[in-house]
């Protein structure tokens, strides 16, 4: 599959992703952005997406064109990509998905069937951005399309540490690399820096972490009123479920929040053995293997119950207990 030849007699071209986006999901989108606008001068190209965490739309190239609105009356798109996600994820930009004359779908997520006229599922992948990077001419590639695919690589492998990392992965980010933009900068900024606020996050979800299972699995739970006693939001609570997953001996992490009274979100993380997407599917959630999330409201307690049963039951399967 290659992306121009899909799309190029079209005159409107949109691009979203999830909600909430990450680096992947912001990094692919803005790179296909980049790309189709120089490939195709005439045509309009808009990418759609939540307000971006500073230390994203300060290293993603592009970032400062993402339209944050929908205009309720926008005219049909000629084509329309998703990218790093399936419907139902995407807030207000999905109508414009639905609606596009062609729609084209883009993920690595072992959970997608596909909802595009066109779909490049890849759950081998490390990232949506490794694919952007498959179906791309590499001929256009610059610095700044490298470095939003290099800022999308870099945090969905966790700085090419998780299992989805292959050859692949490593070949097209030193690839990326050879356009010279600051990799080191990047990686520091986009994955590894904290603002005070986020560090404290971090330190009230390992004070209330609790272990079970030998050690082998690690929960954390914040409610809605320590969030809001610090004023934290979303944003300030990502990568903490990463960071429980590094506790020594254990192979699952379940980081649970209360978003709004009665909504919970959970981020799970696995290291070798729990399969975390079928955790969240049991949630109507999604993701990989040993990366996953999904949205909770029913009885947290009772959610907490099954989520720890169902972990139990495929570490004993593994005879890991």
């Amino acid at each position: 599959m290659k992306l121009l030849d899909l799309v190029k007699n079209c005159k409107r071209i949109g691009i979203t992703g999830h909600s909430n986006p990450d680096g992947d999901c912001a990094g692919s989108c803005c790179a296909s952005a980049l790309y189709l606008r120089k490939r195709l001068p005439d045509a309009q190209v808009d990418v759609y997406l939540e307000t971006l965490p500073q230390e994203l739309e300060k290293n993603i190239p592009g970032a400062d064109t993402i339209l944050h609105t929908v205009p309720e009356d926008e005219a049909r798109y000629d084509a329309f990509i998703l990218l790093d996600s399936v419907p139902g994820r995407t807030g207000d930009a999905e109508k414009l998905y639905q609606e596009a004359a062609l729609t084209i779908n883009i993920d690595h997520h072992i959970s997608n069937p596909g909802s595009g006229d066109v779909n490049y599922i890849d759950a081998a992948a490390s990232s949506a951005s490794e694919l952007v990077y498959n179906v791309i001419d590499h001929d256009a590639i610059d610095r700044e399309i490298a470095q939003a695919l290099y800022v999308g690589m870099v945090t969905d492998t966790g700085v090419f540490q998780y299992s989805s990392t292959g050859e692949s992965t490593m070949c097209a980010a030193g690839h990326l690399m050879s356009y010279g933009f600051d990799f080191t900068a990047v990686i520091r900024e986009v994955f590894f820096e904290r603002t005070a606020l986020q560090a404290k996050m971090l330190g009230e979800a390992f004070v209330r972490a609790e272990l079970s299972m030998n050690g082998k699995c690690i929960f954390s739970i914040l409610d809605k009123a320590l969030l809001d006693r610090y004023g934290a939001t979303r944003q300030d609570l990502d990568g903490i479920s990463a960071q429980l997953a590094l506790t020594k001996d254990v192979d699952c992490a379940v980081f649970l929040h209360e978003d709004e009274p009665g909504i919970w979100r959970s981020s799970m993380r696995s290291v070798k053995i729990v399969n975390v997407a079928a955790l969240a599917a049991r949630f109507h959630g999604g993701g990989h293997i040993r990366a996953a999330g999904c949205t909770i409201t029913s009885d947290i307690g009772e959610a907490v119950k099954l989520l720890k049963s169902d972990i139990e039951s495929q570490l004993l399967d593994a005879g890991a207990l």
